[in-house]
């Protein structure tokens, strides 16, 4: 039985200044960084999820919903798809990619070396997951409930989550609650 900490999508464009930036993410990228130095023991494991986009279809638009679809982001081979200089990620065992045809907001729809999340995660004995990361209200959300769904006791460390806008965080935060995923703390939100 280990726990794993899963960062999602801690991502230049999804930090200010990025193409699909969230206010806070740059603070977020850097309260997880600090955790992973001042409580090395407290996670067996830890991974990271990246949008990876080549050519998502209509999940990329000039006229975005902000819904279904957004302006282009996180493609492969921009500075965009780089995680925030903020965010240590040399702790991360594995990266996740998620995306690149189509949308994808949780990281357990993302593979590594054709490896998925869950059976990562269940190789190495994880039971229990921590998650944080960007956006609460969208691929936060996603991975959280897909993780309790996989069956690992989840809990999301929402003082290192960022969210896009309060009502859709708040939406968020109901649903995870529906889903038996253990919240701690209190997200940013733009």
């Amino acid at each position: 039985m280990a726990r794993a900490l899963i960062v999602v999508d801690v991502q230049k464009d999804f930090c200010e200044g990025g193409s699909l930036a969230v206010a806070g993410g740059a603070g977020v990228a850097s309260a997880i960084t600090a955790a992973l130095r001042d409580e090395p023991e407290r996670w067996e494991h830890v991974v990271a999820t990246r949008d990876h986009h080549i050519d998502p279809g209509g999940h990329f638009s000039s006229e975005p919903d902000f819904v279904d679809s957004w302006p282009v982001h996180c493609v492969v081979g921009t500075e965009g798809a780089a995680f925030h200089p903020d965010f240590d990620h040399s702790r991360a065992e594995a990266v996740f990619d998620k995306g690149a045809y189509a949308a994808a907001y949780s990281g357990f729809e993302g593979a590594s070396d054709s490896t998925s999340l869950a059976e990562w995660l269940r190789a190495r004995d994880v039971t229990e997951v921590d998650v944080v990361g960007i956006a609460t209200d969208h691929c936060v959300r996603a991975t959280a409930i897909d993780a309790a769904r996989e069956g690992f006791a989840t809990t999301v460390l929402l003082d290192m989550t960022a969210g896009v806008a309060a009502e859709t965080t708040e939406s968020a935060l109901a649903r995870l609650r529906e889903a038996d995923v253990t919240l701690v703390g209190t997200p940013v939100v733009g």
